[in-house]
């Protein structure tokens, strides 16, 4: 059995740490773009927001996708837990009333489970859709006035080489903030770097 602080360590190596780049212009995004892939750092772990969608097509850069621009994940991970919670209030229910009679088996409560926790993980997906990512809503305004945001996910024994990287070659793209791939359904607040 690994220790407690062992567990945290390794935990910290391999969760992704994502470091948000605010870039003026296409030109910018796209020099940034080449530059990282010569560093080794792939399509998938490099993505853009921005108003110019085509902008991004036409100069091959690897635009967010909607899981990322999006806070339907969390949102689903919310709607898993309102769902259980519903399951065992239900389960609870159905044991004390016995609505389908006195000698229920226990598949039941395994569906009533499965169905309430899976209706609660699709209606906070569906919330989740209409609502924009937590993490990027605070440059919401700026990429609405044509900035471009850049995220780069990268492993945590590498991130000081990438912010070096871009600091040395492209002092244009301000770093606004450093962040976890993880998401927290818990988390409400928009921490500055």
């Amino acid at each position: 059995m690994v220790p407690g602080h062992q567990y945290r360590n390794m935990v910290r190596r391999c969760v992704m740490k994502r470091l948000y780049y605010l870039a003026d212009n296409l030109d910018s995004v796209e020099r940034i773009s080449d530059a990282l892939h010569k560093e080794g750092i792939s399509d998938w772990n490099f993505h853009v927001i921005s108003k110019d969608q085509a902008g991004l097509y036409r100069r091959h850069i690897h635009s967010a996708n909607f899981i990322q621009k999006s806070d339907a994940v969390r949102y689903a991970e919310r709607g898993a837990m309102v769902g259980f919670l519903f399951s065992v209030l239900g389960s609870v229910w159905v044991a004390t009333e016995q609505p389908f009679g006195p000698d229920m088996g226990g598949m039941v409560y395994l569906a009533i489970f499965g169905f309430v926790t899976l209706f609660g993980v699709w209606v906070g997906g569906l919330m989740g859709m209409a609502t924009e990512n937590q993490k990027i809503s605070a440059y919401h305004d700026q990429i609405e006035a044509g900035k471009h945001l850049i995220l780069i996910d990268t492993r945590p024994q590498e991130e000081d080489r990438v912010r070096e990287l871009m600091a040395r070659t492209y002092p244009e793209a301000h770093l606004l903030r450093v962040g976890s791939t993880l998401i927290n359904p818990f988390k409400f607040a928009h921490p500055a770097v």
